[in-house]
């Protein structure tokens, strides 16, 4: 019998193995530079950059909870640990990426994965529109090269060829969709445009010109640094920090596949691999990683939707640096910056422009305050951002809607308040009572007032003080269950 989920099981490793195999193949051809660049930026061995992709995209595919997603050495993990490698060295980053895999690994065994539906929809388009953004403007960096005064921008007939190089590519992409689906465009583009250029002898630059890739298996070693408190120090700030923004790139990124591929992962699970996968990379010297949206979009582009893909993409890169170096260290840089000058394009979510002025204004302000944020600050800053906006703009109609209806009788008096009681209504709810006006006997009757705080609960108790004051009695009906609770918590008796 077999008991394997649809995620994982033989039937779903076994359907579309050709499309998967092409897609993780396509994915991997994009990964090698990123991984590259990110490792430079980190002022790291290349080599780092590409063993964290092998662990954390091998890792991920194998055992994560999200099939078709693409894991890697992220940039977004490389800017937060560039202070802690200048100042102490790559030996206490391997030690971050370990305790920040340990903490990754606690965030989804405490089952804390679901708590990415608290990011509202306009924090979700914000963020995919920072980081298209940001996958564009990162590949203007190809379009430089080194000179003995630093970088300087190409020009004349290097510039031609690149940006002809780069629209070929994207044309490719495009257009090859229309004449068959037999093959993913992206991985057809970057092969057809490596033979081009090396049968006509074009003078463009490749990865080569970025770093060797070529390398030995890694192996396994503990960090070289003192096993003390002191270290403990140094690395735990890193280590949350590195957490916080793969876990959040992860699990956006996650939602993200959810929605393009109709079907629902399982966050937690997700969070445990990456945890594990991180774990791993610090221990064989690679870097650590998350989620990377590019080669994602890439994969389900082409076609891929399981597992399979994934460990395509992430042997792919092992076998790059033992074996393919020589072939993969051809490809032209501009075929790859086309692709994701492609990719770029088809992740901003272009409908977001056009409901900005249908959309109430301050979910309109969040989408933008996150895009803007993503591409100037940081992810982690960006999406905080967003979730204290929509917080208070959901505090403050709330706050808003409570109201009540009162009924006087025979020298009593009944007021009926709707609406939910908490922090940022206390204040309008106090307003809609008039002790000193009000008949000796007044009754609240809760059956539409739902309790959601302890501010709530003290506004109860200092209505029924301002009412003792006045000398006047008050008390509670049709209390819910809940809410007799929650009094009797706090110690008030008003029913």
């Amino acid at each position: 019998m077999n008991t394997a989920s649809p995620a994982c099981g033989r039937p779903a490793w076994l359907s579309g193995i050709r499309s998967n195999v092409l897609a993780g193949l396509t994915s991997s051809f994009a990964l090698v530079p990123e991984c590259i660049a990110f490792a430079l930026v980190a002022h790291l061995n290349p080599l780092m950059g590409l063993y964290g992709a092998f662990f954390i995209c091998t890792v991920t595919a194998l055992f994560g909870g999200r099939p078709g997603m693409i894991s890697g050495a992220a940039g977004s993990m490389a800017v937060v640990i560039v202070a802690l490698v200048v100042e102490h060295g790559a030996q206490y980053l391997l030690a971050t990426v370990i305790l920040s895999g340990l903490l990754m690994m606690l965030f989804g065994i405490l089952r804390l994965g679901k708590l990415i539906r608290m990011v509202p929809h306009p924090v979700m388009l914000g963020f995919v529109n920072g980081l298209a953004i940001v996958i564009a403007t990162a590949q203007l960096a190809h379009f430089k090269t080194v000179t003995p005064h630093g970088e300087a921008w190409l020009h004349g007939s290097a510039l031609a060829t690149m940006c002809a190089l780069v629209a070929l590519t994207m044309a490719i992409v495009y257009l090859l969709p229309r004449l068959t689906r037999a093959v993913p465009p992206a991985l057809v583009a970057i092969l057809g445009i490596g033979l081009f250029t090396q049968l006509l002898h074009l003078p463009t630059r490749t990865l080569g010109d970025m770093a060797h890739v070529a390398g030995n298996l890694p192996t396994l070693h503990l960090p070289d640094v003192p096993l003390d408190l002191e270290t403990l120090r140094i690395i735990l700030p890193y280590a949350v920090l590195i957490a916080i923004v793969g876990l959040l790139e992860t699990l956006l990124t996650f939602n993200l596949t959810d929605e393009i591929t109709e079907t629902r992962g399982q966050p937690n699970r997700e969070c445990v691999a990456l945890g594990a996968a991180n774990l791993a990379s610090g221990l064989f010297g690679g870097m650590g990683g998350c989620a990377m949206i590019g080669q994602t979009m890439i994969n389900l582009n082409s076609g891929g939707r399981s597992r399979l893909s994934g460990i395509v993409s992430g042997v792919m890169i092992l076998l790059y640096i033992l074996f393919l170096s020589p072939l993969i260290e051809r490809i032209p840089l501009a075929a790859l910056v086309g692709v994701m000058f492609v990719v770029a394009q088809q992740t901003f979510a272009w409908g977001s422009l056009r409901v900005l002025g249908k959309v109430p204004r301050n979910d309109a302000l969040v989408i933008v305050a996150v895009t803007v944020i993503t591409v100037f600050a940081d992810l982690a800053i960006a999406v905080m951002c967003g979730i204290v906006i929509a917080a208070l703009n959901f505090a403050w109609q709330h706050a808003r809607e409570i109201h009540t209806h009162a009924e006087d009788r025979a020298g009593h008096k009944t007021y009926v308040p709707r609406g939910t009681l908490f922090f940022a209504s206390t204040t309008r709810f106090h307003e809609l009572f008039d002790p000193a006006r009000d008949p000796a006997s007044v009754t609240v009757d809760c059956s539409h007032l739902l309790l959601a705080d302890h501010s709530a609960l003290a506004a109860l108790q200092g209505l029924a003080e301002r009412y003792r004051k006045a000398g006047k009695q008050l008390r509670m009906k049709n209390l819910s269950e809940r809410n007799r609770q929650l009094l009797s918590r706090a110690g008030i008796g008003l029913a």
